[in-house]
């Protein structure tokens, strides 16, 4: 198995408390790693780890087959990233950004702006200033600067932020394409589960510093539970109807709104029947497959799938 990026119980610590925990990740060479977790999980520490922005307290990090130091110039030069917000000169142009961005990199392929910008449709505003971008203009430049030096690998921090569903599609087809056509790693964290879900080969979910679980896509999608989820006012009637009349056990009762049953041994249009001779108002019903979102949150309040 090719790995680009590895760590080893890779730790960091803030005043005694450990942010990130004794994490052990492998992202394939070419693949799309999508980095999970809620709000102060640890991802931007960890992604700051890898880039040489802060150093581990313990553990290793290993990039393109050697270990990182504190002299590891080169191996970063091969990696794009946006951390955090990107942060432009404001008064600059796009292309002026990039142009400077490329010559402090070290890299001399003036065509490389050109493209950078055209890969992410700002290739149309010449002579706009960067301080007159929208938030989601200013992200399109941030992936753009990032991708501008022709990098192995790209590590974003939530880069669709700030992005309409449409310019959400068009950076999603991007990173496939980048992936696929060109062999670029994409190490991308993001709070987004649907996008990640559609475009991830890889789930990496963190959890108050730890990594819970190292999973493939295809893996989660084989797992991929098909229920019943029943839409009803009548939260405790119906499940009573399900447990002592159709002897259906496993269901969940999701935000006291809806019921998922898992066990499909009864067809849907029984339940339905059942339901109503019983003097149940369903409002739907309606067959589902789990999804990504079902599976992380069901990691974080450590449970299986449908726990």
């Amino acid at each position: 198995m090719s790995y680009l990026l590895r760590t080893t119980q890779l730790t960091k610590t803030y005043q005694g408390k450990e942010v990130v925990s004794n994490v052990n990740m492998s992202i394939k060479k070419g693949e799309i790693y999508g980095f999970l977790g809620p709000n102060g999980a640890g991802k931007t520490t960890l992604m700051r780890m890898i880039t040489n922005l802060i150093k581990p307290s313990s553990g290793e990090i290993e990039l393109f087959g050697e270990k990182l130091t504190d002299t590891s110039y080169h191996v970063l030069g091969r990696m794009g990233t946006i951390i955090e917000y990107p942060i432009f000169y404001d008064k600059l142009t796009a292309r002026e950004n990039l142009e400077i961005h490329c010559e402090y990199m070290g890299y001399h392929n003036k065509q490389a702006v050109n493209e950078a910008l055209e890969l992410v449709n700002l290739g149309n505003i010449e002579g706009k200033a960067v301080k007159d971008f929208s938030l989601g203009m200013k992200q399109r430049l941030g992936i753009a600067r990032a991708l501008s030096t022709k990098p192995e690998l790209l590590i974003l921090d939530e880069p669709i932020n700030g992005l309409d569903p449409l310019g959400i599609k068009e950076i999603r087809d991007l990173f496939k394409m980048l992936s696929r056509e060109y062999g670029m790693t994409l190490f991308i964290s993001s709070h987004i589960l649907g996008e990640m879900e559609q475009m991830a080969d890889t789930i990496g979910v963190i959890n108050h510093g730890r990594l819970l679980e190292e999973v493939s896509m295809e893996q989660i999608r084989e797992k991929n539970t098909e229920y019943l989820e029943i839409t009803t006012k009548e939260i405790s009637q119906a499940s009573y109807v399900l447990e002592h009349k159709l002897q259906l056990f496993n269901f969940k009762v999701v935000d006291n709104q809806y019921i998922r049953v898992y066990d499909m041994s009864v067809p849907q249009n029984e339940v339905a029947k059942t339901l109503i001779m019983n003097d149940i108002s369903v409002e739907a019903i309606t067959k589902k497959n789990s999804s990504l979102e079902d599976y992380f949150l069901s990691l974080l309040n450590g449970g299986g799938v449908h726990a």
